[in-house]
């Protein structure tokens, strides 16, 4: 089934997914969750940008977070060519593209007037992250919603896992807001890849294989992102564990039951047992880094 065909036999189903999130969606504006008054502080003498004391790794996290938000115009185009500008699924890019856009307000706002970031380091940035290009190119449309569909949850995630590591009662409630739309978004794509598995399993496991296996967040053009991505890691905000027992495991096994499949072809066949593979794989390097920091807590406890 080609992209075309797909997309024609999943319109329906988008239909229905894209009602049920607007139904769904419960309203609210970004400058309402934004402590303004904060802002005084920025005029008196002495205050400085980047100041304010953050845990380690959620500097990082709150940087990638909306320097990823901000890439926005790519993703949309990535989203329009996947699945094109017509009926439900136009209506459905362009509703995502007006929610996200939310979010990077909100975050941008909140980060400035709370005195997280330099704007200055900030905007530069963006620049290069936006002016780059660098995103996820999925290369069909089956593709592109199998890694979407991992991809929301995983923001989600670090977005909720940020949130509860700011000890600021606005923050929380911003991340959780973001953490709650990344959801509904992922439920989109989510049920999507449910109903492709029943239209053609063999051809939803070759895309699920290929976009697991090589799986990289949105955010790789940002500069720094390697080392962003390692403090996010030791924070433990976003780390292969997380990744492993909380996105792939509930998606691949308890979602959409791919060790349960029947009746694969020879090729689907081949991308589940690689997919397995890969899995098992990633759970074993989790569980050695989970053992590293167990073992560093400990000696860091016995030191102390």
């Amino acid at each position: 089934m080609d992209d075309k065909a797909l997309l024609i036999e999943l319109q329906p189903e988008a239909e229905r997914l894209l009602n049920r999130h607007l139904e769904s969606f419960d309203e609210w504006y970004p400058h309402a969750m934004v402590p303004w008054e904060r802002a005084e502080r920025l005029q008196k003498d002495g205050f400085a940008y980047g100041t304010a004391t953050l845990p380690e790794g959620v500097e990082s996290a709150l940087l990638v977070n909306l320097l990823t938000e901000d890439n926005l115009p790519w993703y949309t185009r990535t989203i329009s060519r996947m699945f094109g500008g017509d009926s439900a699924w136009g209506t459905w890019a362009q509703r995502w593209t007006a929610e996200e856009g939310k979010h990077s307000i909100v975050m941008r706002d909140y980060m400035l007037v709370s005195g997280l970031v330099d704007p200055q380091h900030l905007e530069d940035c963006r620049m290069v992250q936006v002016s780059s290009a660098i995103v996820p190119e999925p290369p069909t449309a089956a593709d592109g919603m199998c890694y979407v569909a991992v991809q929301e949850l995983a923001t989600r995630i670090s977005h909720r896992n940020t949130g509860t590591m700011l000890n600021d009662k606005a923050g929380y409630d911003v991340m959780m807001k973001l953490s709650t739309d990344e959801n509904r978004h992922h439920l989109f794509y989510r049920d999507l890849v449910s109903k492709f598995l029943e239209l053609d399993a063999s051809a939803c496991v070759e895309a699920l294989e290929r976009q697991i296996v090589n799986f990289a967040m949105p955010g790789v053009g940002i500069p720094g992102f390697a080392e962003h991505s390692k403090a996010i890691a030791a924070a433990g905000i976003y780390d292969f564990a997380i990744h492993h027992e909380r996105i792939i495991m509930p998606l691949v096994f308890r979602q959409w039951k791919v060790d349960q499949l029947e009746g694969l072809t020879a090729n689907g066949e081949k991308a589940r047992e690689s997919l397995m593979r890969h899995i098992s794989r990633v759970g074993k390097v989790a569980q050695r880094q989970a053992d590293r920091r167990a073992a560093a807590a400990e000696e860091e406890a016995k030191a102390s």
